[in-house]
């Protein structure tokens, strides 16, 4: 498997990901993991700003578009009360998130933000429920109301075959 770029140089110059510098013991993925809730986080509080200032949902998208084509950042999905998604960078796809954080779909336990019963859901490269793409998702609770925002790094943004 080959490293990432950005993984390589993480690792070699031991900078610190989401507050904390990566460890001996740490894996890449460990960091990468930590590092996606960063930006999940950083989105909830973007969303949040955005909303309050009045920005519309296209303007809203059109930063999400923008940040995800000048970054590593392949996807952001962020969604109303009820899991529809309501911002995100990829056009042209109508998606709702399952209700039941223990449905049988990979998108499923993100559920359980819109709930209560978490703030951070945190999955490994798997294939999507859109296409079957391999994506690899974190998802932290809105901060402005029960939503998930989601971020999403393609398997070749990962390294990965």
């Amino acid at each position: 498997m080959r490293t990432p770029r950005w993984i390589a140089a993480a690792m070699a110059g031991g900078i610190a990901l989401g507050g904390v510098a990566m460890t001996k013991g740490q894996s890449a993925q460990d960091a990468v993991a930590r590092h996606m809730v960063a930006e999940a986080t950083l989105a909830a509080h973007f969303v949040d700003a955005a909303v309050k200032a009045g920005m519309d949902r296209d303007a809203i998208n059109g930063v999400l578009k923008r940040i995800a084509e000048e970054t590593v950042i392949s996807e952001f999905w962020v969604s109303d009360g009820n899991g529809e998604i309501a911002f995100t960078n990829v056009e042209g796809v109508d998606f709702t998130f399952p209700a039941d954080p223990a449905a049988d779909s990979q998108a499923a336990p993100f559920a359980a933000l819109l709930t209560g019963d978490q703030t951070v859901v945190v999955q490994g490269a798997a294939p999507r429920v859109l296409d079957g793409a391999v994506f690899r998702y974190v998802g932290v609770a809105g901060v402005d109301q029960p939503r998930i925002v989601q971020v999403g790094l393609s398997a070749a943004e990962l390294g990965e075959p």
